[in-house]
């Protein structure tokens, strides 16, 4: 299961309301940085039949098949500090990240 808080669920909503489509977003891993996989994000326009699909606050999260590994009891936040905003990833599953924060461990 990945869960989206209401703020990030409403940031997505956002984006995709300004992008003019979308059926919401994919949240995956890919392998990068010095500790291993870092998160991937990107729009979803063409629904793939192998993704698990979550829902929360009215936005729909879609995983591929191999990231739910890594993913599962993922929570997903957006938060403002100061000039810096974006995503926050709380993963149960993670076991380190690198220095910079860029990539994790499993």
């Amino acid at each position: 299961m990945i869960h989206l808080t209401e703020t990030a669920a409403n940031h997505v909503r956002n984006y995709l309301l300004n992008r003019g489509k979308g059926e919401g977003i994919r949240v995956g891993v890919k392998t990068s940085g010095c500790s291993g996989l870092a998160y991937v994000l990107e729009f979803v326009d063409d629904i793939n039949e192998y993704d698990q699909v979550f829902e929360q606050h009215g936005v729909k999260v879609f995983v591929d098949p191999k990231s739910i590994v890594y993913l599962d009891g993922l929570e997903m936040d957006y938060v403002k500090n100061g000039l810096n905003e974006g995503f926050e990833f709380n993963n149960p599953n993670k076991k380190g990240e690198c220095g910079c924060g860029e990539s994790f461990t499993v």
